[in-house]
């Protein structure tokens, strides 16, 4: 957490991170609000759901240019927290969440 006390993107999950410039967007995923609708998994190869738990699953949390629109899509089709979703997509660069971007400023929408 920065010090102004604002939880920032990069503080979620990047201690074994590639290097920004080959995978510049970062998948943050709320496992803990996932109900298991299986959308995410319908438009992006990047996301599966689990036999075992009925849940979501990124196959990859750090992703490139050529992987972002479908992920995009998959943080956008998310129904959970009452449309809100439970994926988002950073952008590394900026520390803003491109996907869904629900409040309309760039702030990671994570609710945990």
């Amino acid at each position: 957490m920065s010090d102004d006390g604002i939880q920032r993107a990069s503080d979620v999950g990047s201690s074994d991170a590639p290097p920004i410039e080959e995978k510049p967007y970062k998948i943050v995923f709320e496992a803990n609000k996932c109900f298991g609708a299986g959308k995410c998994a319908e438009v992006s190869d990047n996301w599966e759901m689990s036999i075992a738990s009925g849940m979501a699953q990124p196959n990859e949390y750090f992703v490139d240019e050529a992987d972002l629109e479908h992920n995009v899509r998959a943080a956008e089709i998310c129904p959970a927290k009452k449309g809100d979703g439970c994926i988002h997509v950073v952008d590394r660069r900026t520390d803003e969440e491109i996907a869904p971007d629900p409040h309309g400023d760039g702030t990671l929408s994570v609710d945990w």
